[in-house]
């Protein structure tokens, strides 16, 4: 048999071709792509932020406030600054908050405040109201809980404590302090 250049050629030009095509199919081929890092980056923000929850009744429950609101899409969270929070639940006394800036969970129900924290409550009896300061508290609103595990100053008229870690349930009106737990109280006379 005998092999010419001219029967050898349209063979060499297939095999050159296939080549090529399979070259090109695995340059083109697409890797799977490396996960790119999810960006933080906010979806909406609001200057002015007011939000209000309603009870039952029809009178507001819970009024939250702040001078910027900033929420991210990617984990739910919502970072405020300068958060204010009333919570005035009907038999519990009225629950003022303040702080330098404040994170809200993705559900709404909690508040983590932090920097130059200050909680006022009203006395149910008409008195003088309680002040507790602290760097950071943590609010679960539904239950009308306020806890912090840092160091906390509680004053109110005749007593005052210090501790670091404490827990306030609103609706029983029980302050448990933790650890470290200095005070002074101031007996009234006759």
């Amino acid at each position: 048999m005998n092999l010419s250049s001219t029967r050898l050629f349209p063979l060499l030009l297939m095999l050159t071709l296939a080549l090529l095509t399979f070259w090109l199919e695995r340059l083109t081929r697409e890797e799977p792509a490396a996960q790119a890092p999810r960006r933080h980056d906010p979806d909406f923000i609001v200057e002015g932020f007011l939000l209000t929850e309603f009870g039952t009744d029809g009178k507001p429950v819970t009024t939250l406030s702040a001078a910027k609101m900033t929420h991210y899409p990617d984990d739910g969270s919502t970072e405020l600054v300068a958060p204010r929070a009333v919570q005035t639940r009907p038999e519990e006394p009225r629950l003022r908050l303040s702080a330098e800036r404040g994170t809200l969970t993705q559900d709404g129900n909690e508040l983590l405040l932090f920097d130059n924290v200050m909680l006022l409550r009203d006395n149910v009896a008409g008195g003088e109201e309680a002040r507790l300061r602290t760097d950071f508290l943590h609010l679960v609103s539904p239950r009308s809980l306020v806890r912090t595990d840092r160091e906390v100053e509680f004053t109110a008229p005749g007593r005052a404590l210090r501790a670091r870690g404490m827990e306030y349930d609103n609706r029983t009106g029980q302050l448990v302090l933790h650890a470290q737990v200095r005070g002074t109280y101031e007996a009234k006379l006759p």
